[in-house]
Order: structure tokens, then sequence, then C-alpha cells
């Protein structure tokens, strides 16, 4: 794949994320939404950052196993039970980001929802990407 990142200066600065990817490939993956689901399918982590860092690395396998890399993601989705939590922890949940995903951001929004599939879940990441 290959993608620009647009980030227009007469936006406000893009900090952990990009305004748009122009994406060009010949392959596009949907990814199901991701919680911080273990392989025996129970939520794991007590804080958002231990979940949003469990889900983020659910997103990824799932698009590693369909051939793709953190630099593919066009977009992503992140739905957050407690929208103030996820903002306090900005910064904690953007070194997490960079240590999984790298610095390639895709275009990203935050949805606060007043609860997700799993009744324990914090947070959950769905997404697309765009590979060659």
């Amino acid at each position: 794949m290959t993608a620009e990142r647009v980030n227009p200066p007469e936006l406000s600065p893009a900090a952990g994320f990009s305004h748009a990817v122009v994406a060009t490939g010949s392959r596009v993956v949907f990814l199901a939404g991701q919680t911080a689901l273990d392989g025996d399918g129970k939520v794991v982590g007590e804080t958002l950052p231990e979940q949003f860092e469990r889900a983020l690395a659910n997103l990824l396998t799932a698009l590693r196993a369909a051939g793709g890399t953190p630099a593919d993601l066009a977009r992503v989705t992140v739905y957050a039970t407690n929208v103030a939590d996820y903002r306090a922890h900005a910064p904690e949940l953007g070194r997490v980001w960079r240590r999984l995903a790298g610095r390639d951001y895709p275009a990203m929004a935050v949805i606060g929802a007043v609860r997700l599939w799993d009744t324990e879940a914090l947070v959950e990441l769905d997404g697309f990407a765009v590979l060659a």
C-alpha cells in the first residue's frame, strides 16, 4: 500500500492521528471491533490503558493474519465507555500506540459508548487497512 497522510495547515495540528489518509492498494481489509479479550474470551486488564494495549494488540493480530502491517491502517475508530478517562490517559495511550503500531497514524475518531458488547470492556477498536 501507499499511504499519503494529509494534515492541512488550516486544521488543528494532528497529534496521534492523521486528518486524512489517501490510500492506494489492491486489497481492503475490514477489521472487526476488538476489545481486551484474551485467548479464552475473557476481558483482561483493570484500567483503560491496559485494556487499550490488549485491544490494539488484538486488532494488529487480526491485521497481520490478513497479511497487513500497522502502516497499512487507513482508519481506526476507538469506542470508549469513558471519554474523559480516555483523554486523561491520552499520553500513555499514545506511547502504547507508538510501541505497537509505530508513528504512521491512520485517520482516527474516538466515540463515547454507553457500554460495549462485553460489559467489562472499557475500550474497543475497529478499522480498515489497504494492502498492496
